[in-house]
This record gives structure tokens, C-alpha cells and sequence, in this order.
């Protein structure tokens, strides 16, 4: 997990890089997706059985999130495109996107928690939570380290 974990990490770095094509951004997506799905199946320890409702649950929740995700990328863009005349207004419009964003993305997570507890154990369930938080904070600590403060 650890391996996967990395790599997505580097690859949505690619991403914050201010002039990054769609293109771009949809193949790193892509990637993304494939490498985390492979992380989480690392870490989850489930039967048959619940495997078969857990991965269809896990797909539903990839295809909401990356809806979701959207908004971040948006933001991101957003401000790349208005890093050198940043204005009072549109960084308060910014900051109030991604506290929307970080609250939507947190309700997606509660809703899914609760669907997979339904069918996998609590502990299980939990798990999925905590690989998904790691891969956020790999990407978060990478973002950070790309992504230049607003100059005053």
C-alpha cells in the first residue's frame, strides 16, 4: 500500500502545477483512481461475500467523489489563474469554495461509512476511512508543499 500510496501522491501533484492541460488532468484521474482502488484492496481483509458488496459500494463512492473532487481541482485552477492580481474578494470567494468542498467531501464520507457498515464490519469500514484519509493527507502534504502562499 505504502508503493501506491506514494504514487498517487506524486502523480496529483502533476495537477497543482498551474498550466496543466484537462487532458492532463483526467489521464493523472485516471491513474488515480486505479492506484487507490489497488491501496484500498491492500488494507481491507474481507470474505467473498462482503468483498462483492463492499467493491460495489466502493465504486458508487469513487464515482460521487469524483464529482466531488472536481471542486478542489476548480479551486485550484481558480487560483492559479488569479495568483498574481489576488484581490481580498476573491481569496474570501476561494477560502468559502473549499470550506464548501471539505464539507461536502467529509458528508460523502459519512454517508458511505454508514452504507459499509451495513455490509462489512465496523472495523472494516473504518479502515476503508483510514486509507482514504492517508491517501488525502499524502496529497494534502504534497499540495501544500506545491502550492504557493498569496503574496500580500
Amino acid at each position: 500500500m505504502k508503493k501506491s500510496l506514494l504514487l498517487i501522491a506524486f502523480l496529483f501533484v502533476g495537477m497543482t502545477n498551474f498550466a496543466q492541460s484537462n487532458e492532463y488532468i483526467e489521464m493523472v484521474r485516471a491513474v488515480l483512481e486505479t492506484d487507490t482502488k489497488e491501496a484500498i484492496a491492500d488494507v481491507m481483509e474481507l470474505n467473498d461475500a462482503q468483498s462483492a458488496d463492499f467493491w460495489a459500494l466502493y465504486d458508487e463512492y469513487e464515482a460521487l467523489s469524483y464529482f466531488v473532487k472536481d471542486k478542489r481541482i476548480a479551486i485550484i485552477k481558480d487560483y492559479a489563474n488569479n495568483f498574481d492580481k489576488m484581490t481580498d474578494e476573491k481569496a474570501d470567494e476561494l477560502v468559502t469554495r473549499f470550506f464548501a468542498f471539505k464539507k461536502e467531501d467529509s458528508k460523502l464520507l459519512q454517508k458511505y461509512y454508514k452504507k459499509m457498515k451495513k455490509v462489512i464490519p465496523a472495523t472494516e469500514a473504518a479502515k476503508f476511512l483510514q486509507a482514504i484519509n492517508k491517501i488525502d493527507d499524502l496529497v494534502n502534504a504534497k499540495l501544500a508543499l506545491e502550492i504557493p502562499l498569496i503574496e500580500s
